[in-house]
């Protein structure tokens, strides 16, 4: 290949922030490294991918299907590469494959097949897949209108999550617990997906939610590059969430089984590059099902990336290119192929930062939508260390974990039962009342070791104080 078009993100905003700049801005780099034309195509001037010296041909323009595709038409790329710019971009190569635009051009899709792009975001298609595997998914039916809608669940029973088809962020999705709810949840959603499709889906909210990123070339080989941990529980959106590289409360023998089913499912799927795999664990018995599949690089990629200082972005280029994970050298070691899964003995946590700051009369609660607009990772040899960087680094006015202050326990009762950006602090507040873990993790649902770590904090804090 001579020349290859790479899609952006477009513009950043809620759900898709500089992640995918990162993303985009690695595969420009790598594509050059081989020699290779590139031409890049993203709205956004403000970003690190737009700079000259990150692509040979970059174009400002809309980011819509017939933008693109006059584009194709003056380039005459060899390929084009959409799986670096987020839903955005996977969305349009959707599009462009289903115009005729790549077959007339005879533009070849780079990274991830449009069959697979289907297959993963088609919310049917996938549990169908999923069914086919053997993998354990929620109950859960594709509707294209109300009366589908009304009719799944009559069938599979209240509350159920609504997740609409090619959408980012969790965008048109949410929580019903009645009539109203589904109508309104199902009409944005349909409203919103490009194909005009929502999974009604049984709610499993309350359970753990774990990611694996997983990598996977041309040759067939798989690796993980590491699993992440939420500190929310299922019902709240990762991007959303408190999470935390590696996990922390698995055993080695459930963490085995999902690595397992996550190389299972992306060599099912046929990804070649990156993939995020979510599944959801049972508290008690540790029963899982697959929740989720991205196809692409995503916003956990970038936090994988950058958690292990292996380059996902990078490597998945590499890997759209025809070559293999023990055929492309680590960046860092320079000796050892990139088929050596990374390995970490630290902790990562990241932190979302919502803008509540500037928008004082917003509804605070998080869910299956995003509502943050960026995020914060820090590095530390302990849970507790790690997570004091990152409060620190919120730039919120905050040294470290402190509580609001609050005494009233039917406040600080209804701050933990409802997810929102300050619940991290109200346990402070629980703990400094005198509630127990069991009480606060009844009324958070978060997972007992992250509590008595958050404890840990509060006592060390008195400790220094007293002294």
């Amino acid at each position: 290949m001579e020349k290859i078009l790479i899609i952006g993100s477009g513009p950043i905003k809620i759900g898709q922030a500089a992640e995918f700049d990162y993303s985009g801005s690695q595969a420009c780099l790598s594509i050059r490294e081989e020699g290779i034309k590139t031409i890049l195509i993203n709205s956004n001037p403000a970003t690190i991918m737009t700079e000259p010296d990150i692509a040979d041909i970059i174009y400002v323009e809309p980011l819509i299907p017939e933008v693109v595709a006059k584009i194709i038409e003056k380039e005459n790329p060899d390929g084009i590469l959409p799986t670096m710019g987020g839903q955005t971009a996977l969305n349009i190569a959707s599009s462009l494959s289903a115009m005729g635009v790549l077959e007339e051009h005879n533009v070849k899709m780079l990274g991830t097949p449009i069959e697979t792009i289907k297959k993963g975001e088609d919310r049917e298609s996938f549990a169908q897949l999923m069914k086919d595997m053997g993998e354990p998914i929620p109950d859960s039916k594709a509707v294209n209108n109300l009366k589908q809608a009304h009719e799944a669940v009559e069938e599979i029973g209240y509350p159920v999550i609504i997740r609409p088809a090619y959408t980012l962020g969790g965008g048109g999705g949410g929580i019903a617990l009645n009539k109203e709810e589904v109508e309104k949840v199902t009409t944005h959603g349909l409203q919103l997906s490009m194909i005009n499709q929502v999974l009604i889906e049984k709610s499993i909210a309350g359970w753990i939610e774990i990611e694996y990123e997983v990598m996977r070339d041309t040759a067939n080989n798989c690796i993980t590059i590491c699993n992440m941990e939420n500190l929310d529980p299922m019902g709240i959106h990762t991007g959303e969430s408190i999470v935390v590289a590696p996990a922390q409360t698995l055993s080695d023998q459930v963490n085995q089984t999902l690595k397992q089913a996550s190389l299972k499912i992306i060599r099912a799927l046929g990804v070649e590059g990156g993939c995020n795999i979510q599944f959801a664990l049972e508290p008690e018995t540790m029963e899982y099902m697959v929740i989720e599949v991205n196809p692409r690089v995503s916003r956990s990629s970038a936090l994988a990336s950058k958690a292990t200082g292996y380059p996902i972005a990078r490597i998945a280029a590499k890997i759209a290119l025809g070559k293999n994970l023990d055929e492309i050298p680590n960046s860092i070691t320079k000796t050892t192929p990139s088929s050596f899964e990374p390995s970490i003995d630290y902790i990562v946590v990241k932190i979302p930062r919502w803008p509540f700051d500037k928008f004082r009369n917003c509804d605070r609660t998080i869910g299956t939508q995003m509502k943050s607009t960026g995020e914060v990772m820090s590095i530390g040899r302990t849970f507790e260390e790690a997570l004091q960087k990152a409060v620190r680094s919120l730039d919120i006015g905050r040294d470290s974990l402190q509580g609001v202050g609050e005494t009233n326990h039917r406040i600080i009762d209804s701050k933990l039962n409802t997810a929102n950006d300050e619940r991290l602090y109200y346990i402070i507040d629980a703990i400094k009342q005198g509630y127990s873990n069991q009480r606060i993790c009844e009324l958070s649902q978060i997972h007992p070791w992250f509590i008595q770590k958050i404890r840990n904090i509060t006592d060390t804090n008195k400790t220094t104080l007293a002294f």
